[in-house]
């Protein structure tokens, strides 16, 4: 398989065939939610089997596309080992053939993005849509964070949210508006929880992105993450954190965005979906992954014996 151009430059023939190829979930999705005109990064998929000059050539075409010389690597594909690449971190441009080719060396093909700050986010929002099942009624909640978290804090940091958003009895073949009524916010009530959540957040920077990019080294810890952000300006995390405000204001087109999302999904019979979005500190906007996860987010089962009860 050829390396591919960039995603936002792909016809659409190619766009089309790349959101239905399994092969690669990750690039899948990001070719889905673009072909949906949702807002993603700028992209290229390097399948295993290609060497470092490959790999330079897209990251030129990629850093040429977007006018940046530095990007984000991720990975795709493949058996996900216990030591898997947690991938979201930018490296200058000439840094990127030698990280790729040890991902590509592991059987994992590497997506190259554009680059973003993940210690300015402005809001990171965990997307899911739940249901029993085609034609049952179904449920849909955001997971929120505020300014200087970023998704990884939501699906893999053990960060719990300041901030949920749910929608119960939601049908997800027709579409309604919900009502402001309707949702149901609450906010993290846990006494000193702001506080572990930001130590929390704090020790993943010190002990994986910091590490990984090579602003940290040796042993670290969330008092060396937090030296560097505030060295660096990066004091989002330490600001007012207004994440209550910031969901409500975006609840009602992430809630759009998700039924088309849900329309366009090819498992007809899917149970839980999941996604995450991003607003960036420009102001501009990101959807990552969109997960047919079932056994990954599965509805709990409080909430499923709810939603029988009313089905019944």
């Amino acid at each position: 398989m050829a390396i591919s151009r960039p995603l936002h430059a792909l016809p659409n023939a190619e766009l089309t065939a790349a959101a239905k190829d399994r092969r690669w979930p990750k690039w899948q999705t990001m070719a889905l939610l673009h072909s949906l005109k949702l807002p993603v990064l700028n992209a290229c998929l390097i399948p295993p089997g290609h060497d470092a000059d490959a790999v330079r050539a897209a990251a030129h075409a990629l850093a040429t596309a977007t006018d940046a010389e530095r990007l984000m690597i991720r990975s795709d594909g493949g058996a996900e080992k216990k030591q898997y690449y947690r991938g979201g971190n930018v490296f200058p441009v000439e840094e990127i053939p030698p990280r790729a080719g040890r991902l590509l060396a592991d059987g994992r093909a590497v997506i190259l993005a554009e680059p973003t700050n993940r210690f300015t986010n402005r809001l990171t929002v965990l997307v899911r849509m739940d249901r029993l099942g085609p034609g049952r009624p179904g449920s849909f909640t955001l997971e929120a964070l505020g300014p200087g978290y970023d998704v990884a804090d939501l699906t893999r940091g053990q960060i719990p949210p300041q901030v949920t958003a749910h929608l119960d009895d939601v049908d997800w073949n027709r579409y309604q508006p919900p009502r402001w009524h309707e949702w149901q916010i609450t906010g993290d009530r846990c006494p000193g929880g702001e506080d572990a959540r930001r130590q929390r957040r704090l020790e993943r920077l010190a002990t994986q992105t910091l590490t990984d990019g090579g602003h940290l080294d040796g042993t670290v810890g969330a008092e060396h993450a937090e030296a560097w952000l505030r060295e660096h300006g990066f004091l989002h995390l330490f600001g007012p954190q207004a994440t209550r405000e910031a969901l409500a204001k975006r609840a009602r087109r992430l809630f759009d965005d998700a039924f088309f999302l849900t329309l366009a999904q090819p498992n007809r019979n899917w149970r839980c979906l999941a996604t995450a979005f991003s607003v960036f500190h420009n102001a501009g906007t990101n959807y990552w992954d969109l997960v047919d996860g079932e056994r990954k987010y599965a509805t709990t089962a409080p909430a499923a014996a709810r939603t029988e009860e009313r089905a019944a």
